[in-house]
C-alpha cells in the first residue's frame, strides 16, 4: 500500500511540474509563397528595397515599390487564400500552450532553445537574440508576444546549431516598429496591427498581418529556404547548337570592331562581313564571309530563340525601367514587357545549385549603364545564365555581363571596356564591339574549350639536321594545323605532320625559322599554332 502511495504521489508531482513544451508549427498554405501579406491594408515602400516572394494585399493597395523577386498581387483570388491560410496559421499559434516565460525585454545575448514562449506584455529586442536548435534541424520555435513589439537599431536574431528561420514563428498582439538595421528571423504574424520597417532592416522570413499596414524604406526580406519550400532550379535551357561555338554573331548583319577587342570563340556573320577582327586577339576562328559555319549557327540561333520566346514565365518584373538597383533574382523565368534600362548591379543568386537556370526576357530594348554589373551567387554560373531581348542592345562603356545574349530583330553594340562572359547573338541586326573582353561559355559541343596541356618548345638545329616539334592539348574531336604567320602550312618535300600533334621539318633550314608561338585554339575541336 505504502509503495502505490509513493508512486501515485510522484505521478502527480511529475504532471504538476512546468514541462518542456515544443512547438508544432503551422502550416502556412499558399501565405508560405508571399515574404510581405496583408489582408486587409494597404503596403508601401520608400526607397529601394530588395524583395524575394510575393508582395500581396486582399483589400488595399500596393505603392511605391520597384521590382521585386515575386509577384505584386491584390485583391484577387489568390491572395484571398492567403487571407484565409494565414488566419488559420495564426489560430493555432494564439492556442499554443507555452512553457518558456521570458522578459519583456529579450536579447542581450539570451540564448532560447526549441518551444513555446509567451510574453505577457509589450515587448522590445536589443541586441542579440541567439535561438540555439542544439543540432535539431527540426527545432521549432513560437514566441507568442501578447502587446507591440519593437527592436533597438542594429539588434539582431542569430541562428545556431542547426537552426532554421523557417522555423521560427513570431505571434504578436500589436504593432510591430522595428528600427534602422534590424535583423530579424522567422515568420512575423501580426494580429490587427500595423508593421514598420526601417532602412537597412533585414528579414529572412516573411511579415504578415490579419489587418493593418506595412511600410517599409529601404528593406531586404527574403522568404527562407528549408521546411520543405521548393527548391529552385530554374526552366530547361535552350539548345544553342552549333551557334554556342560563337561569342559575337549576328544571323543577318554586319559585324564589326574597333579597338583591340580579345575574344574566346567564334566570331561573323551568315549575312554581310565581319571586319576589325585581329587574329592575334581572337582565340577562335573569324569568319569574314558566311560559310556553311555560320549557316548552321544562324539555323540553331533561330531554334533557341523561338524555345525562349515560347517558355512561360513565372515572375513578371513590373518596373523595367528601374531594373539592377541591386535586385537579386533566384532561379525563374523572368519577363519584362517594355525596354529595360540597367543601371548599377544585378544578382543572380542560385541558392547552392550550380545546375540552376535563369532565363530574363524583354520584349523591348535592353540599355545599361556605364559600370553596370552582373554578379553571379550562390553557385550561380555564366553557362546557366539566359537573356532574351526583342530589341536593340546597348551594354554601355564598362559593363560586366554574365549569360549568352540572344537577341532577336535588334542591333547590338558593345561599347569600350565591356567584359562578356557569355555570348552576344542576334537574329538581325548589325553587330558593333569596341575594345571589350568576351569570353564564350561552355556548351559548344560534348567538350569545353580546349586547353593546351603542353606548348611547343623551340629549338635550334644545324641546316640539313631534322627537327620536330610537339604540342599536347585536352578536348574531344581534336583537329590540328600548324601555321606559319597566318598561312596554313602544307606537307611537302621536307615538311610533315602539319595536321598532327607533331611537325616535322626534314631538313631544316634558315628559311623555316625555329622558334615556335602558340595560340590557343580556334575552336574547341581546333587546336593551331603558329611558328
Amino acid at each position: 500500500m505504502n509503495l502505490y502511495l509513493l508512486k501515485l504521489t510522484m505521478a502527480v508531482m511529475l504532471s504538476c511540474m512546468p514541462g518542456i513544451y515544443f512547438a508544432q508549427a503551422p502550416s502556412l498554405g499558399t501565405a508560405a509563397n508571399f515574404v510581405l501579406f496583408t489582408s486587409s491594408g494597404s503596403i508601401t515602400n520608400t526607397g529601394i528595397s530588395h524583395l524575394t516572394g510575393n508582395v500581396g494585399t486582399n483589400s488595399g493597395s500596393i505603392t511605391g515599390f520597384g521590382n521585386v523577386n515575386g509577384d505584386m498581387l491584390s485583391g484577387n483570388g489568390e491572395t484571398g487564400q492567403c487571407a484565409a491560410d494565414l488566419l488559420s496559421a495564426y489560430n493555432v499559434l494564439d492556442t499554443m500552450t507555452p512553457g518558456f516565460f521570458p522578459a519583456v525585454l529579450l536579447g542581450n545575448g539570451d540564448t532560447l532553445v526549441e518551444g513555446v514562449y509567451s510574453v505577457s506584455a509589450a515587448s522590445t529586442l536589443n541586441g542579440t537574440l541567439y535561438l540555439d536548435a542544439e543540432n535539431n534541424a527540426n527545432a521549432e520555435f513560437v514566441i507568442q508576444i501578447e502587446g507591440t513589439f519593437g527592436s533597438a537599431a542594429g539588434s539582431e536574431i542569430v541562428l545556431l546549431n542547426g537552426a532554421q528561420a523557417c522555423n521560427v514563428f513570431w505571434k504578436i498582439e500589436g504593432m510591430v516598429t522595428l528600427a534602422a538595421g534590424t535583423n530579424m528571423k522567422g515568420n512575423i504574424i501580426v494580429n490587427n496591427a500595423a508593421v514598420s520597417m526601417s532602412t537597412n532592416d533585414t528579414i529572412e522570413g516573411r511579415v504578415f498581418t490579419t489587418t493593418g499596414a506595412i511600410t517599409l524604406d529601404g528593406t531586404m526580406a527574403y522568404t527562407p529556404v528549408g521546411c520543405g519550400s521548393p527548391v529552385l532550379t530554374g526552366p530547361a535551357a535552350p539548345a544553342m547548337g552549333t551557334a554556342a561555338c560563337y561569342v559575337v554573331f549576328s544571323a543577318d548583319g554586319g559585324v564589326t570592331n574597333a579597338g583591340v577587342t580579345t575574344l574566346v570563340g567564334d566570331v561573323g556573320t551568315n549575312v554581310g562581313l565581319t571586319t576589325g577582327f585581329d587574329s592575334l586577339t581572337v582565340t577562335g576562328e573569324i569568319h569574314p564571309i558566311p560559310d556553311a559555319s555560320t549557316a548552321a549557327a544562324a539555323a540553331d540561333l533561330l531554334t533557341a530563340y523561338t524555345y525562349l520566346n515560347g517558355l512561360a514565365h513565372d515572375i513578371e518584373l513590373l518596373y523595367p525601367a528601374q531594373f539592377g538597383n541591386n535586385l537579386v533574382l533566384t532561379p525563374h523565368t523572368y519577363l519584362m514587357n517594355s525596354a529595360v534600362t540597367f543601371t548599377d548591379s544585378l544578382y543572380l543568386n542560385a541558392m547552392g545549385d550550380s545546375n540552376a537556370v535563369f532565363v530574363i526576357k524583354v520584349y523591348g530594348a535592353l540599355s545599361t549603364s556605364t559600370y553596370a554589373r552582373v554578379l553571379l551567387i550562390n553557385g550561380a554560373k555564366a553557362d546557366n545564365v539566359y537573356w532574351m531581348i526583342s530589341g536593340a542592345v546597348d551594354l554601355n562603356d564598362y559593363t560586366e555581363f554574365k549569360g549568352t545574349i540572344v537577341c532577336n530583330n535588334g542591333a547590338m553594340d558593345l561599347n569600350t571596356g565591356v567584359n562578356l562572359e557569355g555570348r552576344a547573338l542576334t537574329t538581325t541586326g548589325a553587330l558593333n564591339t569596341t575594345a571589350i573582353t568576351a569570353t564564350m561559355t561552355d556548351g559548344c559541343g560534348s567538350a569545353s574549350i580546349t586547353n593546351i596541356t603542353t606548348q611547343p618548345l623551340g629549338d635550334t638545329v644545324c641546316a640539313g639536321d631534322s627537327v620536330s616539334f610537339f604540342v599536347a592539348a585536352t578536348g574531344v574531336g581534336l583537329t590540328y594545323q600548324w601555321r606559319k604567320g597566318n598561312v596554313n602550312l602544307i606537307n611537302n618535300a621536307n615538311i610533315s605532320g602539319v595536321t598532327t600533334d607533331t611537325l616535322t621539318i626534314d631538313p631544316a633550314s634558315t628559311k623555316t625559322g625555329s622558334n615556335l608561338f602558340p595560340m590557343y585554339p580556334v575552336e574547341p575541336v581546333s587546336n593551331i599554332f603558329i611558328f
